[in-house]
């Protein structure tokens, strides 16, 4: 393991994609569509022994049937709990023994297979993968013990740390019934809910060659690893089951607020926000250099007026949500509840500012550096350059997206910056509250917020009963 670490740090030194002086330029992968509908980017990449593979399936939570919220995150995460001939230990077994890495999850809008392997063991990391997608097994006890655990997460959260909800119950309450407001990995109620049978018929209607993307980078023969991917899926199934339209949510006008109850709770933890933009946003360079400044690092506007200069939270940042329609915008943070009302108060306060005012020239400057120095680091190794890959060709978008940014984060004007706030950042009177806290202690003093709907944090679900 330690070998496999020192050859990945070699990598990030050593095997940075060409680099333009305010960016990066993405090298072109080979791209074969086999006639399964599985499209292949293979791309040889020669500098360290390590192979990486991202594999994405279209689809994702938004797919989940109504009641059955966190159901293609499960089949996600049983993916790698057996395949093929391999029960869920053999599997495990099969990635630990050669020192690989190999993961399955979901997100709102695929399912993604991430791989890291030593080149010489590539063959094996194809064969995996195959196997995971080819012949799952779909154990019932297996499923039955992943299901339960993530119960147990979500219980052990809202009993220990109520931060890791907040975007749950805020995303439930800003989109409703829109497949956005649905909680990715489920909730309670709906977790409870799924079977073996779910889960059979989820893949069998949404996991299939016309869906999928693969995507391999590194010390590889691309000629070979063609071949390998294409004997494995050229056969595979077509699904027919077509994906969901995901309608376009309208940003809520006026105040209205969720007081989710947690008795005797000591802090109060919060989420204010209302619908922002989607990942196509032409000014996504202008927005990123306003959100880090707002509240995107730690040397933000947010966290030095309400963490350094006034003590009053240890933490605040304004979290932009870009999916493949508008998402939403938000500043979370947490307080001790007697100071509840005043840090709320700071936050609407920072938020008008924003508005208002804007950044001068040093900040923008200072925010442009920030961004630019993190971002060529993000195509440095195989594994980086898989996912990429595979997220232009899932979510149809061309390699400008990755090699026009930073030219445009270079050039973007303090203008520009200022009319994409005002494009993106609510106004103060028109915002969604989540508010999670000792309920006795602040209602009457959240109510000047907005008209409150409350319910208990222990309720299985991440949304008020409807009426």
């Amino acid at each position: 393991m330690i070998r496999r670490y020192i050859i990945s740090a070699v990598a990030f030194i050593l095997a940075a994609p060409a680099l333009g002086q305010e960016g990066v330029s993405l090298p072109v992968p080979q791209r074969v569509e086999l006639d399964s509908g599985v499209v292949l980017l293979v791309h040889e990449k020669r500098d360290v022994p390590l192979v990486g593979l991202q594999a994405m399936i279209r689809g994702g939570a938004v797919t989940d049937p109504a009641g059955k919220a966190g159901l293609a995150s499960l089949v996600a995460g049983l993916l790698e709990k057996g395949a093929g001939d391999r029960n869920a230990a053999a599997f495990a077994e099969a990635v630990d023994s050669v020192g690989g890495s190999l993961t399955s999850s979901a997100g709102l809008e695929d399912i993604t297979i991430s791989a890291e392997f030593l080149a010489r063991d590539a063959d094996l990391m194809v064969e995996l993968v195959a196997d995971m997608l080819l012949s799952p097994r779909f154990d019932a006890a297996e499923t039955r013990k992943l299901r339960d655990r993530r119960i147990d997460l979500l219980r052990a959260a809202k009993d220990s740390d109520p931060r890791r909800l907040t975007a749950l119950y805020g995303a439930a309450f800003l989109f409703g019934e829109h497949p956005y407001g649905a909680p990715v990995n489920g909730d309670e109620e709906s977790l409870a809910s799924l079977t073996q049978r779910d889960v059979r018929a989820y893949y069998d209607s949404y996991i299939g060659a016309n869906r999928l993307v693969i995507s391999v980078v590194g010390d590889v023969d691309a000629a070979t690893m063609i071949v390998w991917l294409s004997e494995a899926f050229a056969d595979w199934r077509a699904v027919e089951e077509p994906l969901p339209e995901v309608p376009i949510a309208e940003p809520e006008s006026g105040r209205r607020v969720l007081l989710v109850d947690k008795p005797g709770a000591t802090q109060t933890y919060f989420w204010i926000g209302n619908i922002g933009v989607a990942r196509n946003y032409a000014q996504r360079a202008e927005l990123d250099i306003a959100n880090t400044l707002f509240g995107g690092r730690f040397t933000s506007l947010l966290t030095d007026e309400m963490r350094i200069k006034t003590g009053l939270t240890y933490g605040a940042s304004s979290v932009l949500l870009r999916p493949s329609t508008p998402g939403s915008v938000a500043v979370v943070s947490f307080t001790r509840t007697e100071s509840t009302t005043e840090v709320i108060d700071l936050a609407l306060s920072l938020l008008a500012r924003l508005r208002d005012t804007g950044f001068d020239a040093d900040l923008i400057q200072s925010g442009k550096n920030y961004i630019l120095g993190l971002f060529p680091p993000r195509f440095e190794t195989a594994s980086q350059l898989a996912a990429h890959f595979a997220n232009l060709e899932t979510r149809g978008l061309d390699a400008s997206y990755i090699n026009a940014y930073g030219p445009a984060v270079a050039n973007a004007s303090e203008e520009a910056i200022r009319a994409v706030i005002a494009d993106v950042y609510p106004s103060p009177e028109d915002l969604v509250f989540v508010i999670i806290g000792d309920a006795d202690a602040i209602r009457e003093s959240v109510a000047q917020y907005g008209p409150v709907t409350e319910m208990a944090l222990t309720d299985m679900r991440f949304a008020p009963e409807r009426p």
